[in-house]
């Protein structure tokens, strides 16, 4: 194994905290790599980030200029589990459809013809609602129980690929277990299990679902 550094970043850009509209220019021009680091069609490369959130920086810009060092493989490893809830206690991002996680989640639900989940999770998320918040529950957590781990990895992976990449894609992802093994004095986890450490945030997440149906085009 052999570690190089294949992908350089302009630290002057931050492409998470600008705004949707511009964002896929800026990741265009972020990114630059080293040429000559990697055996074509031989090495596989494995990538390493802190967490994988909205997947627009891999899709426009990582992935396609990684591609062009011909990788047998592209392996993108992940130091943090799949992101699946809103962050209510520090950036706040509360548009569930721009995790894809969850867009990978609902992919998989429309592919199995699985409708009835989306209904069921939506009517639960209303009922919630018209309690004190004080007793109310993560119910967006049903839509994810029926979906292994690497079941959601796999159709990020197939999601997040370019047109055209001629490297395969994988994803890994750290486990809860695992994060909870390497931070054993964390302060939560909420955007990864959902267990919110207060009930505003269940009742944030239950609204961000509601939106989320309100708003999508899907025949569901």
């Amino acid at each position: 194994m052999r570690s190089e550094k294949v992908a350089w970043k302009d630290i002057k850009l931050r492409t998470f905290i600008t705004e949707a509209g511009s964002r896929n220019d800026l990741a265009s021009h972020v990114y630059d790599i080293t040429y000559g680091s990697l055996r074509p069609y031989e090495d596989n490369l494995v990538i390493i980030d802190d967490s994988i959130v909205r997947g627009t920086t891999l899709k426009e810009s990582i992935f396609k200029i990684l591609d062009r060092l011909h990788p047998k493989k592209i392996v993108m490893v992940s130091s943090s589990p799949q992101i699946r809830y809103p962050d209510y206690y520090g950036i706040d991002m509360a548009r569930l459809e721009e995790f894809c996680a969850f867009r990978a989640t609902i992919a998989l639900i429309e592919e199995r013809g699985m409708w009835q989940l989306i209904t069921d999770t939506y009517e639960a998320c209303l009922a919630e609602l018209r309690k004190p918040a004080a007793e109310q529950r993560n119910c967006v957590s049903a839509i994810y129980k029926p979906f292994s781990i690497e079941e959601i990895n796999q159709k990020m992976a197939e999601m997040l690929r370019p047109a055209g990449m001629q490297a395969p894609v994988e994803f890994v992802f750290q486990t809860i277990e695992g994060l909870h093994a390497a931070c054993p004095n964390h302060q939560g986890d909420w955007y990864f299990t959902g267990r919110y450490p207060t009930p505003g945030g269940n009742r944030l997440v239950n609204q961000a679902f509601v939106k989320y149906r309100k708003n999508t085009n899907s025949p569901l």
